[in-house]
């Protein structure tokens, strides 16, 4: 399958700080054929003048850049967005090279997905939340002597695989079954299930909400759910919370000292 047929990965940057590297990040996304940005809260808002001068007349990913104001709502649209970043250790994602993540890109690309590679801001990087709304991490090799790495050199290394993987790779094999659900499908069954998880005092203690949460998501993250069964777990969830305003409806008419049958 041709390059040109494909769909390529999407580029999200995650609260940017500089403008120079957001325009040094259009500029690698033009070298290897990446022309869909979309920002999360850039620092010092959009546009920036000082990005386009550094983008070196790779001006297409900032013309049509895209702005959010969450991870969540940047790959609401994506079937499968891997996060680049250090390995987590609060989360059991599976860990790729970028070499292995352009291959699984695509793939899903050639199954006519949309994709995209998600990075975090200069300073911080990546949030754990956001992380957990990703299906793998992709982690480059750098000798841990000195890991400092910039943010468009980051982007470079992963267009770079992608646009080797393009090139070489053989046509991507049929996909059996439904695709994959998109972002937005599974952050409302995610919350769904926590907000019935609450009700039912399953987060305890309360300060350790927050990791559960994380833990869920990634662990429901890996299964990669298509629409159908996304739209079947929910029904479980509704399932499970009716039954349960059943059974406290039912000890409530047999009032107080009453035994259960």
């Amino acid at each position: 399958m041709a390059e040109a047929a494909l769909q390529t990965p999407v580029v999200i940057l995650n609260a940017p700080q500089l403008a120079e590297n957001i325009g040094a990040v259009a500029r690698v996304m033009a070298n290897f054929g990446l022309t869909e940005l979309r920002m999360v809260n850039p620092r010092d808002g959009w546009p920036q003048e000082r990005a386009w001068a550094c983008a070196s007349g790779a001006d297409w990913p900032l013309n049509d850049a895209k702005l959010f104001t969450s991870v969540a709502d940047a790959i609401a649209d994506l079937k499968l967005v891997f996060a680049t970043t250090a390995r987590p250790r609060e989360l059991q994602l599976p860990v790729l090279t970028p070499r292995a993540a352009a291959g699984e890109l695509w793939q899903a690309a050639g199954e006519g997905l949309r994709t995209g590679l998600l990075f975090g801001g200069e300073r911080a990087g990546l949030e754990t939340a956001d992380i957990a709304l990703c299906q793998a991490v992709v982690t480059i090799p750098i000798d841990p002597k000195f890991r400092s790495l910039n943010l468009a050199q980051a982007v470079a290394l992963n267009a770079y695989e992608w646009r080797t993987t393009a090139l070489d790779a053989p046509p991507p094999a049929f996909r059996e079954g439904a695709p994959p659900a998109d972002g937005a499908a599974l952050l409302g069954f995610y919350e769904h299930l926590e907000r019935e998880l609450d009700a039912a005092g399953f987060f305890h203690p309360p300060e350790k909400t927050p990791s559960m949460v994380q833990n869920l998501r990634s662990a429901l993250g890996r299964a990669r759910f298509t629409d159908q069964e996304v739209r079947t777990f929910r029904g479980v969830v509704t399932a499970l919370s009716r039954g349960r305003g059943k059974v406290l409806e039912k000890l409530a008419r047999k009032g107080p000292g009453e035994e259960s049958a």
